[in-house]
């Protein structure tokens, strides 16, 4: 549909291109032409020719646009080539339409340098977002789809426009433990041109590393307890894990950081002062951190709670 209504606007530019050269070429001096002593016909062809321009980039950007996403499966590469489509376009109609205006095509490029510089004292707000926005296109600091945070703002990223980056909050004042608020968080694309942009679920590596912490009495045997809950991590998302441990560690082969990272996941000691904290460290996508998490805890404590003579618990109400 999209592109058929490019193909008709197309013709539309045609036709109106057309009509103009057609009233340019009418005779001076018609009586008809002319209204208060002001000559109507200049002012039809270029009213005409803006028509012309105005539906050449619609019609062009509707059958790049509708080409682009019948090839292009990816919904964060939809959104990026439809913004910058848009942006590239609506400069080239602007600059059409001046170039009409004036009659002027090469000195249009120098007044247009002396307007910008002005303009830029005037709005420099909207230009820096609009900078801001080239730099998330080339550099994607983060894209569509993808969970971040930035100034104290978390969510998941819904658009990304031209002046603003709109976010379906995640935790916020209303709620926790990284579930949806309902609210719609929208910021300035500058942002990230002076602020730090948190990505939790980077293209090239769309995991985090969760803790989960079980408290237990130092009448417990550590052993015993820290390879019940490695073997029950294991068994719930080991192999899952042991995948995304294989890209992390090709990520990490293209950096000059050398780190050693397990297959599988990990248990750490903390000692407290009425307790011992037994931490399990694995690997998982942020989306899907909660669940995992509570379904870990009720699988370790229905294991830990089968052996009360090996685990104990802390019965101090200073926890």
């Amino acid at each position: 549909m999209k592109r058929r209504l490019g193909y008709l606007s197309l013709l539309a530019a045609v036709l109106c291109a057309a009509a103009a050269s057609a009233v340019s070429r009418t005779p001076v001096g018609v009586p008809d032409w002319e209204l208060g002593g002001v000559a109507i016909a200049p002012l039809v062809v270029q009213a005409l020719l803006v028509g012309a321009v105005v539906l050449a980039t619609m019609g062009a950007y509707a059958i790049l646009l509708r080409f682009l996403v019948d090839h292009t499966e990816s919904k964060r590469r939809k959104h990026d080539a439809r913004n910058l489509l848009r942006f590239v376009f609506i400069i080239l109609a602007i600059v059409g339409i001046f170039a009409v205006l004036t009659n002027q095509y090469v000195g249009l490029l120098f007044s247009l340098g002396i307007v910008g510089f002005a303009v830029t004292f005037a709005l420099q707000q909207p230009l820096f977002s609009l900078i801001g926005w080239m730099y998330i296109m080339v550099k994607k600091p983060y894209s569509v789809g993808d969970r971040v945070a930035i100034e104290g703002s978390k969510g998941d990223v819904v658009e990304v426009d031209f002046l603003v980056t709109t976010l379906w909050e995640i935790n916020g004042e209303l709620v926790s433990s990284n579930q949806p608020s309902g609210r719609v968080i929208t910021l300035p694309n500058s942002v990230v041109l002076s602020s730090h942009v948190f990505n939790y679920s980077y293209r090239e590596f769309p995991y985090v590393w969760n803790e989960l912490s079980v408290q237990v009495a130092y009448e417990t045997d550590l052993e015993f307890a820290r390879e019940l809950m490695v073997e029950e991590a294991d068994d719930y998302l080991g192999d899952e894990m042991e995948e995304a441990i294989d890209r992390y560690r090709k990520r990490l082969a293209e950096t000059p950081v050398e780190l050693e990272v397990g297959d599988r996941p990990t248990v750490n000691i903390q000692q407290e002062q009425s307790w011992v904290e037994l931490r399990l460290r694995y690997l998982v996508h942020p989306r899907q951190g909660t669940r995992v998490r509570n379904a870990l805890y009720e699988r370790i404590l229905d294991r830990m709670n089968d052996h009360p003579d090996r685990v104990a618990f802390p019965v101090s109400r200073s926890r």
